[in-house]
C-alpha cells in the first residue's frame, strides 16, 4: 500500500506542478508528499523530478512513467471500489483520445454529460486526428474511425459513421451536377485530410476509387462543410455534419447510385483497462449517446 501512496503522491506533484500544492489536492503536509515521491524514486533508482527552489519538473523518466504510474493507480482504485461494492460510484482519472470535429459536433455533450453524472471522475480528452497506439501513448481510450490494430488493445465498436458526397446548388449550377465517380477528377473536391484523397464508391458494377486533386483539404470537418456550403466544391464528409444543410437544401447530395463505404467510430483499450468500472460505464454511455449511427 505505502508503494500505492507513494505512485499518487507522484501523480499528485505532477499534475499540480509543485509539492505545495500537490500537499494541498492530498490534503497532507508538504513534507509528506516530498518524502513519499523520494520514497518511490529511491525504490526504483530513478529521478522523477527535477527540483529547484522555483519549479518541479519532470524528467525525462518521470515523463515516461507518469501514464503508466497513472494506469496502475487507476486499475487500483477500480479494484478496491469493486471489492466495496462502489461501483457506481465512479472514481478514476481516463485520459482519452478523441477527434476533432466529432468531439466538436456530439462527444463534447456526451463527455459534459458523463462528467455531471459521475463527479468524481477525471477526464483528460486529447484531440488527435490520426492513428493512436493507446499503449505507446498512454491513453485508457483512443476513439477514432480509422481501421488500425495494435497489439494488447481492444477494439470496442461505437456506432457506424455514414458519409456521402455533397455540394451546393450554386456550385452544381456552374460547374455541372456529375454522374460517375470518374467525373470528380474534373471538379474542385473538398478533401478530409485523415482519409485522404482518394475516395472509394460501390456502385452498380462493383467499386470505384478516384483519386481526386483537392481544392482544399482539413482535418477539420467543419471547415470543408463551411466551403462547401460557400460554393467552392464537392465535398466527401461525414453524414453527422451535414444533416441540417441536407434539410434546408443548402446543401445537395449527390451521386445516390455510388455509396461511399462506412466507417466504424471504435474505441481503441489497452487490455488491463478493458473491465474496468469507469471505462466500460462510459463506453456505454458514448454508445446511447451515439446511437444508432452518426
Amino acid at each position: 500500500m505505502d508503494t500505492l501512496t507513494n505512485l499518487q503522491a507522484f501523480l499528485a506533484s505532477a499534475e499540480a506542478g509543485g509539492f505545495s500544492a500537490a500537499a494541498r489536492k492530498l490534503n497532507v503536509s508538504t513534507s509528506v508528499v516530498s518524502k513519499r515521491v523520494t520514497q518511490l524514486e529511491d525504490q526504483i533508482g530513478i529521478a522523477l523530478f527535477r527540483r529547484s527552489t522555483r519549479q518541479l519538473r519532470l524528467t525525462e523518466a518521470g515523463q515516461r512513467y507518469l501514464h503508466r504510474a497513472r494506469g496502475v493507480v487507476a486499475d487500483a482504485s477500480d479494484l478496491l471500489a469493486r471489492m466495496g461494492e462502489k461501483d457506481r460510484d465512479l472514481v478514476d482519472h481516463l485520459r482519452i483520445k478523441a477527434p476533432t470535429s466529432l468531439t466538436i459536433a456530439r462527444l463534447a455533450d456526451a463527455f459534459s454529460a458523463f462528467q455531471t453524472q459521475n463527479p468524481r471522475l477525471k477526464l483528460e480528452i486529447v484531440l488527435i486526428d490520426r492513428p493512436v497506439d493507446p499503449v505507446t501513448e498512454g491513453f485508457d481510450i483512443a476513439i477514432g474511425a480509422f481501421p488500425h490494430a495494435f497489439g494488447g488493445v481492444v477494439d470496442e465498436p461505437l456506432c457506424s459513421l455514414k458519409r456521402l458526397l455533397c455540394a451546393s446548388p450554386a456550385y452544381l449550377a456552374a460547374h455541372g451536377v456529375p454522374q460517375h465517380p470518374r467525373e470528380l477528377v474534373d471538379h474542385h473536391c473538398l478533401s478530409f485530410l485523415p482519409t485522404g484523397s482518394e475516395w472509394t464508391f460501390d456502385g452498380p458494377r462493383g467499386r470505384t476509387s478516384i483519386q481526386v486533386r483537392p481544392l482544399l483539404s482539413s482535418n477539420e470537418g467543419h471547415v470543408l462543410v463551411k466551403s462547401a456550403i460557400a460554393g467552392n466544391g464537392i465535398a466527401l464528409i461525414s453524414h453527422y455534419l451535414v444533416d441540417d444543410a441536407l434539410r434546408s437544401g443548402t446543401l445537395q447530395a449527390l451521386l445516390p447510385d455510388f455509396a461511399i463505404p462506412e466507417l466504424w467510430v471504435k474505441a481503441a483499450i489497452p487490455e488491463r483497462r478493458v473491465n474496468a468500472a469507469a471505462v466500460q460505464a462510459l463506453l456505454q454511455h458514448l454508445r446511447r449517446a451515439l446511437s444508432p449511427a452518426l
